[in-house]
């Protein structure tokens, strides 16, 4: 995975960043890291990507509306649409 990593930062693919952490959470995240056979940047760059605030704005909302449709057809069943047309009843 090392050699991986330097190739893809010699093609200027990955970019360094600096954090500085407390001990204890650096202590976590590197026995977390150890447990799974990871490093801890592969951490931080999991929950990064994890993050929904680094989604498109339409993706997130698109997400929430489909975890959450059927409660806004019972809330306002008025404005659901019709499901021949695609209009407002």
């Amino acid at each position: 995975m090392r050699s991986y990593s330097k190739v893809l930062y010699a093609w200027g693919v990955t970019k360094q960043i600096n954090i500085r952490l407390d001990d204890e959470v650096h202590a976590r995240l590197a026995a977390r890291a150890e447990a799974e056979g990871t490093t801890v940047t592969a951490l931080i760059t999991q929950a990064a990507e994890r993050d929904p605030r680094l989604d498109g704005g339409a993706a997130t909302a698109a997400a929430f509306l489909a975890t959450h449709a059927a409660e806004f057809a019972d809330a306002f069943p008025d404005e659901e649409p019709d499901s021949a047309t695609g209009q407002a009843a």
